[in-house]
C-alpha cells in the first residue's frame, strides 16, 4: 500500500481565507464571526469577504453559479495554487476529483409567488402544476443539481479527471476523503482533488433543520456547551478541498507533503443511546489512533455531543481537543474535510505528531479520519 499524503488545502469560511488564517483563529480562540439578525432567531456563521475574480476570473462563471458552488470552486483553486498545480494542464488533465454536495439553492421569488396564489385558487392541484411547469426554468433545474460543483470545478479550473459527487451530508465528506485515499495507497490511481462546500446563509435550509429540532436558537454558545440548554447547532458557510497524492507522486513533482493520511473509516449506526460513543471507539481502534490532538465536528446536539466527549476522553486521554464548530460553524458537507485541513496544518507547523479527525453527523453517519507526520 501507498502513503497518502496532502500537498494543498483551500479553505474559506467565516474565519477568512487559506489554511494560515484558520490556524491562527484557532490558535486565537474566542468566538467566531457571527450573524445574529439576518435570519433571527438562528445564529449563521456567515462566509468572509471574498475576491470572486481571484479564483473564478469570469463574470459569466459567476454568474451562473449558485453560492454554494462558487466556495467550492474558489476553495478548489486555493487548493490548486498551494499544491502547486494550478499552471500544470498535464497534471490537472488527469487529476480526479470527488465533491460531497447537497442539493440546489431554492428560487425564492417564485415559491412565494405560489405559496401566495395557492390561497385563492380555486383548484390548488392545477394551479400549483401549472406554476410549476411555466415558472420554473429547465436552466434553474440544471443549476440546482449537485454535481454542478464537480462540472464547474473542471470548467474554471481545468480538472478534467474522473470525476465523482457523492451525497449524504456529513458522511458524503468523510466517504469522499475515504474513496480517494484507498483508491490512491491501492496504485489505482495517483492524485485527487477532495471536498465540499456549503452556504448557511438560506431560509429554506434553515427552516428544514429547523423542522427536524437541530438548530440552536440562543446567543453564540461553543458546542461543548449547548447540550445543557437544549443543544442544537450553527451552521456555518464555507468550503475545504484537499489534494491527495501518494508520496512517491508528490516527490516525483517536488511537491512537499503536508500531512499523512494513514486511515479514513467511516460506519453508519443505528442512533440509539451509547452508539454514537461505540462507534466512535471502534473506528478509532480500526485506525490504530493515538492521537495528541483531535479535530472535532460535533454538532452540539444533545445526546450524540456527550457521548463523543465521553468517547475521546477514553480515545484521546490528554490530546488537546478542537470543536471545527468553534471556529466555522457545522458546514455540513465540507464539515470532514475541514476539520483533515485543520489537522494536517497543525502537523505541518510541528504543533501535532498525530491527529485524529471525527465526524458525527447531525442524524446519522459516523467517521473518523487519523494523520501523521509526512
Amino acid at each position: 500500500m501507498r502513503d497518502v499524503v496532502i500537498t494543498g488545502i483551500g479553505l474559506v469560511s467565516s474565519a477568512g481565507e487559506g489554511l494560515e488564517a484558520h490556524l491562527a483563529a484557532l490558535a486565537a480562540g474566542g468566538a467566531p464571526n457571527t450573524d445574529t439578525a439576518s435570519f433571527e432567531p438562528f445564529p449563521v456563521h456567515p462566509i468572509a469577504a471574498l475576491e470572486w475574480d481571484r479564483q473564478i476570473p469570469k463574470k459569466s462563471d459567476q454568474r451562473q453559479m449558485e453560492i454554494w458552488q462558487r466556495l467550492g470552486c474558489y476553495a478548489a483553486g486555493l487548493a490548486l495554487d498551494a499544491a502547486g498545480a494550478k499552471d500544470d494542464a498535464a497534471l490537472k488533465g488527469r487529476m480526479q476529483l470527488i465533491v460531497s454536495a447537497g442539493g440546489g439553492e431554492r428560487d425564492y421569488a417564485v415559491d412565494g409567488q405560489i405559496l401566495t396564489g395557492l390561497r385563492q385558487a380555486e383548484n390548488p392541484g392545477v394551479f400549483l402544476n401549472e406554476r410549476l411547469m411555466g415558472d420554473l426554468r429547465p436552466t434553474l433545474f440544471l443549476a440546482q443539481l449537485s454535481n454542478l460543483l464537480a462540472g464547474n470545478i473542471s470548467i474554471v479550473h481545468g480538472v478534467t479527471g474522473a470525476s465523482r459527487t457523492f451525497m449524504g451530508e456529513e458522511s458524503s465528506g468523510v466517504d469522499a476523503l475515504r474513496i480517494a485515499r484507498e483508491r490512491i495507497a491501492s496504485g489505482q490511481d495517483d492524485i485527487f482533488l477532495v471536498g465540499g462546500a456549503y452556504n448557511a446563509e438560506r431560509a429554506d435550509v434553515l427552516l428544514i433543520y429547523e423542522m427536524g429540532g437541530f438548530l440552536w436558537k440562543k446567543p453564540y454558545a461553543s458546542v461543548w456547551e449547548r447540550p445543557a440548554d437544549g443543544g442544537g447547532m450553527i451552521l456555518g458557510s464555507g468550503a475545504c478541498f484537499l489534494v491527495l497524492e501518494s508520496r512517491d507522486h508528490a516527490e516525483a513533482r517536488g511537491a512537499k507533503p503536508l500531512a499523512l493520511i494513514t486511515g479514513v473509516a467511516s460506519d453508519r449506526s443505528r442512533r440509539r443511546a451509547g452508539s454514537v460513543e461505540k462507534t466512535l471507539h471502534a473506528l478509532s481502534n480500526q485506525l490504530g489512533a493515538k492521537p495528541d490532538v483531535v479535530l472535532s465536528g460535533a454538532t452540539g446536539i444533545k445526546g450524540i455531543t456527550e457521548e463523543e466527549q465521553a468517547a475521546l476522553k477514553d480515545i484521546a486521554p490528554g490530546a488537546a481537543v478542537h470543536a471545527t464548530g468553534n471556529l466555522v460553524g457545522h458546514t455540513l458537507e465540507a464539515q470532514a474535510p475541514t476539520g483533515v485541513a485543520l489537522a494536517a496544518g497543525l502537523i505541518a507547523e510541528g504543533k501535532a505528531g498525530e491527529a485524529l479527525v471525527t465526524s458525527v453527523g447531525h442524524w446519522r453517519g459516523e467517521g473518523a479520519v487519523r494523520l501523521t507526520k509526512a
